[in-house]
């Protein structure tokens, strides 16, 4: 039996973490600590509440995950606690560097003093910046080039836990994941928004010419990819190399922006007219990629098709904004 604490698993990838892990899992002891921000909503765990300790509370705050660390016997970490949306870390980045600098410092703290306790922190492809159309997907040796607040304050708390595993040898691992779509995600993200306009009949925001590309990864694909990770003794510490391993995770299947509001518009019923060209935002990246091979080599390949997914996900909000 694990004990693990599981941070931000009230918000959108956390959640279906915890769901799919209590089911395989059911004999682990679970300990979720969340802030519950405006992207979380700690009724996405009610099929689990029974069969998990919930602990509100900030990651940051570095008593409180001793106390939590303490208190359950803690033996993994997984990090999913995150500020992320693009836009509100352009306008003020503060609450960025708070969450994703300090509070991955504060687990390091707890952790150094916790020299047996495994934390797995989960990352982003948008570590590594953009990528031209000609240029091959980034391997997880790449040099991070962050284009966004956001992403230099991921690329941040990954500078912070290289360290640590180099100077205080802390058993971590990294994975970083692709745009991760599904049930769950906050309603401004791209995917939500799309849906959520579409069945109002109002105007789809789309910016620019919706020609960036991303890669499109099935949130459950998502956290089954974390599990492999969990399961592989040596990724949190590889005496080869003096460090815990780094994991890219991704499906392998990019689209066009316009292309993903185009398909939601005819799994709606609803016209392409609703789309709506607007302003780019500033530093936009064009295009991501990831190399998977890393997580591959575990014996991980995703299992939902982007148009699975993309219906389940609708389905999901039709009936959430129906409420």
């Amino acid at each position: 039996m694990r004990s693990l604490l599981v941070t931000g698993a009230a918000g959108f990838i956390g959640s279906h973490f915890v769901l799919r892990h209590v089911e395989r899992f059911p004999d682990d002891h679970i300990v979720v600590l969340d802030k519950l921000t405006y992207a979380a909503d700690i009724h996405f765990l009610d099929a689990v509440k029974d069969k998990i300790v919930f602990q509100e509370g900030d990651i940051a705050d570095q008593a409180l995950v001793m106390k939590l660390v303490t208190d359950h016997k803690i033996d993994t970490v997984i990090n999913f606690a995150a500020e992320s949306h693009v836009d509100n870390s352009i306008k003020d980045s503060s609450p960025f560097l708070h969450t994703n600098v300090v509070g991955v410092a504060a687990l390091i703290e707890v952790c150094k003093k916790n020299p047996e306790i495994k934390f797995l922190h989960i990352s982003t492809d948008e570590v590594f910046g953009d990528l031209t159309d000609d240029e091959p997907p980034k391997k997880v040796e790449d040099p991070l080039i962050p284009s966004s607040p956001y992403a230099a304050s991921k690329a941040a708390g990954e500078l912070f836990l290289m360290a640590a595993m180099r100077t205080y040898k802390i058993k971590a691992a990294v994975t970083r994941c692709t745009n991760n779509y599904g049930p769950h995600q906050a309603s401004e993200k791209f995917i939500p928004t799309i849906i959520r306009t579409a069945l109002a009949d109002q105007h789809v925001p789309i910016y620019a010419e919706g020609k960036n590309k991303r890669d499109w990864l099935y949130v459950t694909d998502h956290t089954d990819g974390i599990e492999k990770v969990l399961e592989t003794p040596w990724a949190f510490w590889d005496e080869k190399i003096g460090s815990g391993h780094f994991f890219n995770i991704s499906a392998d299947d990019e689209r066009q922006n316009i292309d993903v509001a185009k398909t939601i518009l005819d799994i709606l019923g609803k016209p392409h007219t609703l789309l709506s060209f607007v302003t780019d935002r500033p530093g936009h990246d064009w295009r991501y990629a990831l190399d998977s091979s890393s997580v591959r080599a575990l014996g991980w390949k995703p299992q939902v098709t982007f148009e699975e997914g993309l219906k389940r996900t609708v389905e999901w909000y039709k009936q959430r904004l129906a409420k």
